[in-house]
């Protein structure tokens, strides 16, 4: 039953972040972003966001600094917005931005780990 919480915790996280970043970061360099995974720590302390972005090379790595620069926004909404004990720290990686295929390969990944992507 309890990995049924972090499950429903990861899903409320990736569609309020989803919806911040597409709606109240208003910058036009983040157009196209998509929140693909979150993954929450055990202890509910930390909270990995994989993101994927069309851009690629320098124009990439900028975008994942105006993410990194907007964290503690990001969090203090959450904060408001999901019902926790206590916020996840978040942590934006940038291991899916390789592509689709990337993207596919470690879907399966995770279905033969017996965690499936919904």
């Amino acid at each position: 039953m309890e990995g049924h919480r972090y499950e429903r915790v990861s899903i409320a996280i990736r569609e309020e972040l989803t919806e911040m970043i597409a709606y109240e970061l208003e910058d036009p360099r983040l157009h196209g972003l998509e929140v693909t995974d979150v993954q929450v720590s055990p202890d509910m302390k930390k909270a990995i966001i994989s993101v994927y972005t069309p851009a690629q090379g320098a124009e990439a790595e900028k975008i994942f600094e105006l993410l990194r620069a907007a964290k503690g926004f990001l969090r203090s909404e959450l904060t408001q917005r999901v019902d926790l004990f206590h916020t996840p720290d978040l942590h934006f990686d940038a291991s899916l931005n390789l592509g689709p295929k990337a993207r596919v390969k470690h879907i399966l990944k995770r279905i033969e780990r017996g965690r499936p992507k919904d």
